[in-house]
């Protein structure tokens, strides 16, 4: 992970000259593994988040605030009781793992001065934080880890805490150019040098293995077999400088961003120069760094995590809709005869002067086709003609009404399928808590969610709104994250001479084009809003995606239809290639008007 032992030894540099003598003032816990620490120093508020997340375990100052439970967790209630109004007094980074230890100098209940020591330990799945007494006793950790989880190192209240076991690598903030050449000289020859060093030195990152190998070597392919003793030595002494510098506490914050994809992958406490692609971007605060890189990664990490649940129960249902559907259709077939039992019944009738009681089978002129084809007719010679006749008849009876009840279900089932998949579509665009919030609620108003909370009391969270775009040539444009949004853009914000747009026979968002008086839709207009229907539906990466438009006054939701579900008619068909860059032009044109 590239929050390595280099970049810990510069968060603890900072947090000892921001924090050190700060007093803690409140203790939050916005995630079930996650903490939030407000902390006074020199006229200042700072916001310390630490992370035990398995994905993105980590500890930094930080700018987000996150909303906290009604109810703050057993965790959360302990800090509170231990470390409100506490001072730090020391933070401190042993052996050059990534662990920081907070002490915290406070009174207990009994007045007297004690100290406490807040551990978190970045170590990716295994990641935790520990309170610990003056004695060494764990009071409680965000994670318990007993004997069933591991039967190495337990992590449960009333234990001594004992570190994490070594991983018998060295120091490299203790060792010399003629060390760090020696470990080299030992490793297997078929071993690449960048693996080498990060095997054998806490912590480095995979990221400055590869450019300690750059900056001596030019390359990080080379294998320790391939080094003459020139490269040995030059690599040991880059390394060597490299520690020597972190030793000064001469750190270089850096951000590596990928400009032609606008996304951030990687970042350091030390500069970086691997990369020619790749833009080097220095902060002053590797504070800053983390919180930068992490906030929208973490973000989208837990809303997915949160989401997995909502989509497991939608693709649940949507598994058993299809499988209701395959039988509704075999149904359908084992009727698909009827009418011609009706035929056989109407022949039977026809010909009763030629049967007689006896006959297992008749063949007679099919007088329902052209040219009177001959047709053999199966009987029961059990029953006489006219029984005969009345056994075809009930048959076809019980086959049309059997079809017209599976038809009815299949119509039912078939819209089921549809809103199901579009719930699916907006899953894959959540961006936000509040989004997730309101397609939970509304799972559990279309009963495929049960209410953790039994109380009626309506839900008074503030709702998310439609995006908005303004066209080139000025036109407002909405669009609906959800179906509720659907709804209200197309049945209450629209008036019957602005135009609707959605993608045909796909998932999609409903589409307004607010006409605002104008008499005619500028071409323009119509393919932007298009392109972004498209783009917010389950077309978003196919090309000449079908949208159809109409006029709002020419849309209409069925009676008892499920949230989105609407019918329309006397619609026309574009077909575009929707454009992520469209669509941030067009919100754009918010900001700019």
């Amino acid at each position: 992970m590239p929050l390595d032992g280099i970049v810990v030894n510069c968060l603890v540099h900072e947090f000892n000259d921001r924090l050190l003598n700060g007093r803690i003032e409140k203790v939050y816990q916005p995630e079930k593994d996650e903490l939030m620490i407000l902390i006074r120093n020199k006229g200042k508020n700072e916001r310390l988040l630490l992370s035990a997340s398995s994905n993105h375990p980590r500890v930094h100052f930080t700018a987000t605030n996150k909303p906290n439970p009604a109810a703050p967790p057993m965790f959360c209630m302990l800090l509170r009781k231990h470390l409100t109004g506490g001072k730090i007094i020391n933070i401190v980074q042993p052996d050059f793992e990534r662990i920081i230890h907070f002490y915290i100098e406070v009174y207990n209940e009994l007045g007297d001065l004690t100290v406490k020591n807040l551990i978190i330990e970045i170590m990716g799945r295994h990641s935790n934080i520990i309170l610990v007494d003056s004695n060494g006793k764990i009071i409680d950790s965000i994670k318990h880890v007993g004997i069933d989880v591991s039967s190495v190192r337990q992590v449960m209240p009333g234990l001594t805490y004992s570190p994490a076991p070594s991983q018998d690598k060295k120091n490299p903030l203790e060792c010399k150019t003629d060390d760090i050449r020696q470990v080299l000289e030992q490793q297997s020859q078929g071993l690449k040098v960048d693996k080498c060093l990060l095997n054998n030195f806490m912590g480095i990152s995979p990221l400055i293995a590869r450019e300690l190998c750059f900056r001596s070597l030019k390359s990080s392919d080379f294998y320790i077999g391939e080094l003459e003793q020139p490269q040995l030595k030059l690599i040991s002494d880059d390394t060597a400088g490299l520690f020597d510098q972190v030793k000064r506490t001469e750190f270089f914050p850096v951000l590596i961003f990928d400009e032609k994809n606008e996304k951030v992958i990687d970042f350091s406490a030390l500069n970086i120069t691997q990369y020619t692609n790749y833009t080097i971007r220095n902060e002053e605060s590797i504070n800053q760094v983390l919180d930068f890189f992490y906030s929208a990664r973490d973000h989208q990490e837990r809303l997915k995590q949160k989401l997995s649940d909502l989509v497991r129960i939608v693709n649940t249902n949507l598994d058993r809709c299809k499988k209701k559907l395959s039988i509704q259709q075999q149904k359908l077939g084992e009727v698909s005869n009827r009418e011609q039992l009706k035929i056989f019944g109407d022949l039977i009738t026809a010909n009763i002067y030629r049967i007689h009681q006896g006959l297992d089978h008749i063949e007679v002129e099919n007088f329902y086709e052209d040219d009177c084809p001959a047709v053999t007719i199966p009987l029961d010679p059990d029953l006489v003609p006219s029984k005969n006749a009345q056994k075809y008849f009930n048959e076809y009876t019980r086959g049309k009404n059997a079809a017209a009840a599976v038809t009815e279900q299949m119509r039912l089932n078939i819209d089921e399928i549809n809103y199901l998949e579009s719930i699916l579509d907006i899953m894959m665009r959540i961006n936000s808590e509040q989004e997730l919030h309101e397609i939970r609620e509304e799972l559990i108003e279309q009963g495929y969610l049960n209410r953790k909370n039994k109380s009626k009391k309506k839900d008074s969270a503030v709702r998310s709104k439609p995006m908005h775009f303004v066209s080139s040539d000025g036109l407002d444009i909405y669009v609906g994250k959800n179906n509720k949004q659907n709804d209200y853009l197309t049945l209450r914000f629209a008036q019957n001479e602005d135009i609707w747009l959605h993608t045909k026979d796909i998932p999609g968002s409903h589409t307004i084009i607010k006409m605002n008086g104008w008499e005619n839709l500028p071409d323009n207009t119509l393919m932007e809003a298009a392109s972004l229907a498209a783009f917010y539906s389950k077309g978003r990466m196919s090309s000449n995606v079908a949208v159809d438009y109409t006029a709002v006054k020419n849309v209409k939701k069925p009676a008892g239809a499920k949230p989105g579900m609407v019918i329309y008619v006397n619609n026309r068909t574009v077909y575009v290639t929707p454009k992520e860059e469209l669509t941030e032009k067009l919100q754009k044109k918010i900001v700019e008007n």
